[in-house]
């Protein structure tokens, strides 16, 4: 007679994954199940969901260069960076971001999420302390955690925190992280206190530009500069090609020394199929776009501000719209997916941030703007928004 494995029996081999389904239930519970929705090519409403801050991503440049880059590379970058995934593309992106951006030098990534992990887990070493904002993105708490140095987390925005975390450190290297606009709410961080901080103690300051390039600056060169730390010897940039250039990617950028390092320990660099020759030269089109026409940078913290002023004025409990970013707090998770609801039977489409997604525990819903937004099309935005509000 045939022995029973594991698993076989009263319990079968539906067991392994039972405990799905309790989960599952609680989260339908919490309100808080998440589905993947395809969305149409060119969707007829009004569109305050998505990251394209200043309308490149369907801009007939961009497309003709993500194209014509296709075209001439083949649809995949066919390796790593290092074997056979960099093409010329990618170093012109790389010497062009850093030129706009003011720093030494760039690398690019096959999305900004491997940007963050590579950059921590090449700079961040075991032995050393990382010092890293409450309210941090999710791929910065990530690589922190697989950096394998002393962590630690200090009160959203408190610089206090901060110089007392460094100046009674043990470990003889330390970075402070933190997101230059913070993703969910669109606040932003005291940039200029925390190098001060950084300066005072002898440590280096790693900042996600995501939210802030192509938006901020004069240029919409970032908050980096905007704040006068472009090309600071201590300061590293991370940043996304998804946000404001419309593409796909992401970048370190620099001293050269601290690139050149990234480039040689970063597995999520070394170990990844180099980022798509279209993607790349998608977001080279969008990059010279933007220094040709940088009032798009300006008209899109125009368009935020017009927001705020009514969302605030009808009494919603919204964030300082001081980029793109504008959030406006719900009473429960249930009662934002109901207000995105409601918004998008109206043609307006918003974001609905819920646990884990957001830093504390609060649902809201999140608003984007965008420079080809037009003042009416804001003022729609403003009604349907009040409208939809729940109770």
């Amino acid at each position: 007679m045939r022995e029973q494995a594991p698993g076989e029996g009263r319990h079968g081999p539906e067991a392994a994954w039972a405990w799905l389904d309790d989960t599952a239930r609680r989260r339908e519970r919490a309100g808080l199940r998440r589905t993947a929705r395809p969305r149409d090519p060119a969707p007829a409403g009004l569109n305050l969901a998505g990251n394209d801050y200043l309308g490149l991503a369907r801009h007939p440049e961009v497309c003709a260069a993500a194209a014509e880059a296709a075209s001439v590379w083949g649809g995949g970058s066919t390796g790593s960076r290092l074997v056979t995934g960099t093409t010329r593309l990618h170093e012109e992106l790389e010497r062009e971001l850093a030129a706009f951006t003011g720093a030494e030098a760039a690398l690019v990534f096959s999305s900004g999420y491997l940007a963050n992990l590579g950059a921590l887990t090449a700079l961040c070493r075991p032995g050393s302390l990382l010092v890293m904002d409450g309210h941090a993105h999710a791929s910065l708490i990530d690589g922190g955690r697989m950096a394998g140095a002393d962590m630690t987390e200090f009160a959203h925005g408190d610089l206090a925190a901060v110089s007392k975390a460094l100046s009674e450190r043990r470990q003889r290297r330390a970075v402070v992280v933190t997101e230059s606009v913070f993703s969910v709410d669109g606040d932003l961080a005291d940039l200029a206190g925390l190098h001060d901080v950084c300066r005072r103690y002898g440590a280096a300051l790693l900042v996600d530009e995501a939210h802030a390039l192509g938006v901020l600056g004069d240029r919409g060169q970032g908050a980096l500069a905007a704040a006068g730390l472009a090309g600071a010897p201590d300061v590293v940039m991370t940043t996304t090609l998804s946000k404001a250039l419309g593409g796909q990617g992401g970048a370190v950028l620099g001293p050269r020394r601290v690139v050149e390092h990234v480039l040689n320990d970063a597995r999520s660099f070394l170990f990844d199929t180099g980022l798509a020759p279209a993607c790349a030269g998608g977001a080279l089109a969008a990059l010279r776009l933007l220094g040709r026409e940088p009032g798009r940078a300006a008209r899109v913290r125009e368009v935020a501000a017009r927001m705020r002023d009514g969302l605030s004025a009808a009494g919603l409990p919204v964030s300082p719209a001081e980029a793109a970013v504008i959030s406006v707090r719900a009473e429960s998770a249930r009662a934002a997916v109901a207000w995105q609801e409601a918004c998008r039977a109206e043609g307006v489409e918003v974001s609905c941030f819920r646990p884990p997604s957001v830093p504390d525990r609060f649902s809201r819903l999140r608003l984007t703007a965008r420079a080809d937004h037009t003042d009416a099309e804001v003022e729609r935005a403003v009604e349907v928004i009040v409208a939809g509000r729940p109770g």
